[in-house]
């Protein structure tokens, strides 16, 4: 019987290794097996009006921090059919900066096919006070720690903007939208994507076609809220004490509500509307098939 197992064992080696070698060969046929990264770090001045960033391919991280100069650390990636190939794929992917009225523009062009293609990864460390404009096609936006407006949109990449002084606006096609920790006016949108919003103080104007709404206020001011949605739902978690006008419709769904909301009227299903405190800020949801919830 031992010397039955042994066989076995032997024969499950032998498997193993013809199809770990059947792998290798399928991989080395891969004409873009091989990898390649190029690293670089570009300084400028601080600009006198502001920063824009069109990044074709990549992830885009811009953090405001105590300093009067840009620091630029570009990484580019690219893959190829050898280490050669791949290198000069990576070296094929410009990076250009130009200065236009007072204000910084850089922009990232990744040539070649999609498989093919490499990307680049920016990380910018710039004065707080930076106004700050970021477009993508395909990769993550982080925005942190700056003392001015600020803007992003991308196609294919979720969005994260934290620590933000100043109004906000956001747009994604097919990714998610996160804020936390913002003060001024927001502006959310995306048509494929979950929009999040945490501790923000100030107005809100959020919507998305196919996502869910998470929106929690640290207080509002008198542009206050307006949250919609085609299918998903809304959930707003207000300040203990908020002085505003209540105007919720439901289309396809179901209205709930985790505080006292006085002289509250139910005109007719879907629908309600009531005076918060003194009343003043308005705030309107809007969910076609999904349930609206207020906390």
């Amino acid at each position: 019987m031992s010397w039955q197992r042994d066989d076995r064992d032997e024969d499950d080696r032998r498997s193993h290794a013809g199809l770990g070698g059947f792998l290798r060969s399928l991989l080395q046929g891969i004409p873009w097996r091989e990898r390649a990264e190029l690293e670089e770090t570009l300084m400028f001045p601080a600009p006198r009006t502001g920063l824009t960033i069109d990044n074709e391919n990549g992830r885009t991280q811009v953090i405001g921090e105590d300093r009067s100069d840009i620091a630029l650390r570009v990484v580019r990636a690219a893959r190829g059919e050898s280490a050669e190939d791949a290198a000069a794929r990576a070296e094929a992917i410009q990076v250009t900066t130009r200065e236009s009225a007072g204000e910084l523009f850089v922009e990232v062009n990744v040539p070649g096919r999609f498989l093919l293609r490499g990307k680049a990864d920016l990380e910018v460390r710039v004065p707080r006070g930076t106004r700050v404009g970021v477009s993508s096609a395909n990769g993550l936006v982080c925005l942190s720690g700056l003392r001015a407006s600020v803007r992003a949109h991308s196609s294919n990449g979720p969005v994260r903007v934290t620590d933000i002084v100043g109004d906000v606006e956001v747009h994604t096609s097919n990714a998610r939208v996160h804020a936390e920790c913002t003060c001024g006016r927001l502006v959310a949108r995306s048509s494929n994507g979950k929009i999040e919003l945490s501790e923000h103080k100030g107005s809100v104007d959020a919507a998305t076609s196919n996502g869910t709404i998470c929106c929690r206020l640290g207080s509002i001011d008198p542009g206050g809220v307006v949250l919609a949605t085609s299918n998903g739902r809304i959930t707003l978690d207000l300040p203990e004490h908020v002085d505003a006008d209540v105007d919720i419709r439901v289309d396809n769904g179901t209205i709930r509500t985790q505080r006292e909301m006085p002289c509250a009227p139910r005109e007719k299903e879907g629908r309600l509307r009531c005076v918060l405190g003194r009343g003043g800020a308005p705030i309107k949801l809007r969910a076609s098939n999904g349930t609206v919830s207020v906390r």
